[in-house]
């Protein structure tokens, strides 16, 4: 393992979350075959966008991945989670974007799936498109309905292993705790097996009431101006790992994602839409298996804790590098939300 622990926003900044070490890149591309694009729309009123998660770079339907839901708050629109929690396989990109957004990133998916795969529908059963959502109204108009099938297609098409964080992509007009929230990453490291195994997060921040976020170090901000609410947001957490899991074993991985956001001092509030998606890379499950049993290598059970832990930290150190990576902004009407980064570099 590398000695020198990877720089992140968070991290810049002096901030810890957890003990173990982070990855050489400290995002989701740490997890070999992964990568992430991003879409942004940032004119006029409009503050939002797609991001991309595409999980390997061959055929997802043909070769399908294990995967587990947690719906820790269910006030959300996302699509696909059913089938996810029922049949354990991830089997298209996972798309991010706005509440409004939901209805046009699963046709851009579908349309992918057929034209990689064009029995689906036909000979073979139909496709289940992951799109998770946030709402970004406050800073965007999103009654304007303004994101295309194109964007989503832009947004998968840019995916790669730079995983650009903060407003960006669906992040783009997304809050958390008063402040400018967005998309944030981490990773870590850790050994099973005598071999190095990861672990990261990519979160969809924009949950939190004013005042109640919780530094790692104790500190407690408060944006100036910003009034206690009601907690009505929404986070998406986005988890992977190499590690060889079954599906009911991604699931427990994705409920202590709730662990990480209540280090910052969420509570999972009535109108807020909670929702942890776990995969695996470690194994492909093929569409068209010939025989009628698979053999897979599974993790011992008594050995997950420390993907818990993983789960937990990287949880908690991609809402604040969302945080921290975003800029102060202005959206539609009078809004506006401040950085977190200048409120630590205005106490530090």
């Amino acid at each position: 393992m590398s000695s020198f622990p990877s720089l992140s926003p968070t991290r810049v900044h002096g901030l810890i979350c957890g003990t173990l070490e982070p990855g050489p890149l400290n995002t989701l591309a740490d997890i070999d075959g992964i990568a992430v694009g991003h879409r942004t729309t940032c004119e006029g009123d409009l503050r939002t966008g797609f991001t991309a998660i595409v999980p390997h770079p061959g055929n997802l339907f043909r070769e399908k991945l294990p995967a587990a839901v947690e719906v820790i708050n269910g006030f959300g629109k996302s699509a696909g989670l059913i089938q996810v929690d029922e049949l354990g396989t991830l089997e298209t990109p996972i798309l991010l974007t706005n509440t409004f957004g939901v209805g046009t990133g699963v046709n851009a998916l579908i349309r992918r799936a057929i034209a990689e795969n064009p029995e689906i529908g036909r000979s073979t059963g139909t496709i289940n498109p992951v799109v998770m959502e946030c709402n970004d109204g406050y800073l965007s108009d999103i009654q304007a309905m303004a994101l295309s099938e194109a964007d989503a297609e832009a947004a998968l098409k840019a995916a790669g292993s730079k995983v650009e964080q903060g407003s960006v992509g669906a992040g783009t007009g997304m809050s958390a705790f008063g402040f400018k929230g967005g998309i944030g990453s981490a990773s870590r490291l850790f050994e099973l097996g005598g071999r190095q195994h990861r672990l990261a997060a990519l979160v969809l921040a924009n949950f939190g009431r004013p005042g109640d976020l919780v530094l790692p170090d104790g500190r407690r901000p408060h944006p100036k101006e910003a009034r206690q609410s009601e907690e009505r947001g929404s986070v998406i957490v986005v988890l992977a790992t190499d590690v060889p899991l079954e599906s009911r074993q991604l699931k427990r991985i994705a409920r202590r994602a709730g662990a990480g956001l209540a280090r910052l001092g969420a509570y999972y509030g009535n109108g807020s839409g909670d929702i942890a998606l776990a995969f695996s890379t470690a194994c492909k499950i093929a569409h068209f298996e010939e025989g009628d049993f698979i053999v897979r290598d599974i993790l011992k059970e008594d050995k997950i804790d420390v993907l818990f832990q993983a789960a937990a930290e990287t949880t908690q150190e991609a809402v604040l590098n969302a945080m921290i990576a975003s800029p102060a902004m202005r959206g539609r009407g009078r809004s506006k939300r401040p950085s977190l980064a200048d409120w630590l570099d205005g106490h530090a």
